[in-house]
């Protein structure tokens, strides 16, 4: 399934996401996946925390491309778990370019020099160590994939599959997945689970900031707990469009 070119603005890729979602209403993942894949040659990078969930897009894209980018953050305070676990994947997948993005060392010396800044404030934590890492990273793809779904929060509750990410086209092929069918997908294709799952962390961050979840509550009830903070850095709107932090 390929964009109709008669519906589309020329331009920035950004400038497609109606006829994009008209074109792919209730395509599969699998079908947006491949349509942008072929729709913005050599345009396209995956970003993946490598968590509890990650497998299944990781999964998806391997099987399309192997050598498309995936942009992991590595913020220097990932669990050693989600380290190992991306090795672990990125082996049995096949990804074959898998690229580490970590915080400038200046920008840290700055500050961060202790290693207390997510302590006393942490969104200019994570700035510093996740959003202006991948900031400059991304200045080089124009469509971003991303594994977000509406059920993992509130914040996320009306998350479209494609959406406007600055001046970026950002595509959340999973976006309608339930926990159910994530679960049944890694199932079925028997994949590597993130080790801390079983610990009691359905979503796993960096590791000062990331506590186990009782039963019965959010599954990101454990990230920034106790702060009223949800996202990394990055703040959605209602409509599930981000909105950046100022």
């Amino acid at each position: 399934m390929l964009l109709d070119r008669d519906r589309t603005l020329s331009g920035l890729p950004l400038d497609r996401v109606d006829a994009l979602r008209l074109t792919y209403a209730g395509a599969s993942a699998e079908d947006v996946l491949a349509g942008v894949h072929a729709e913005f040659p050599g345009e396209v990078a995956l970003v993946s925390s490598f968590g509890a969930e990650a497998a299944v897009l990781l999964h998806m894209v391997a099987r399309l491309d192997p050598d498309l980018p995936v942009l992991m953050v590595d913020t220097l305070m990932l669990f050693e778990e989600t380290l190992a676990y991306q090795r672990e994947l990125s082996e049995v997948l096949g990804l074959r370019n898998v690229q580490h993005l970590r915080p400038e060392a200046e920008d840290l010396a700055a500050l961060d020099p202790d290693g207390t800044l997510h302590r006393r404030d942490p969104d200019a934590c994570c700035v510093v160590r996740k959003v202006a890492p991948l900031d400059r990273a991304l200045r080089h793809w124009p469509v971003v994939l991303s594994g977000r779904k509406r059920f993992q929060s509130a914040t996320r509750a009306a998350l479209e599959v494609f959406e406007a990410d600055g001046d970026r086209l950002r595509v959340n092929p999973l976006a309608h997945w339930s926990a159910t069918d994530i679960r049944a997908y890694m199932d079925r294709h028997a994949l590597p689970r993130h080790p801390l799952v079983a610990k009691g962390f359905p979503s796993i961050g960096c590791a000062p900031c990331t506590t186990r979840v009782a039963p019965g509550e959010d599954m990101r009830a454990g990230r920034w707990r106790g702060t009223g903070k949800s996202e990394c850095g990055i703040h959605f709107g209602a409509d599930g469009r981000i909105l950046r932090a100022s």
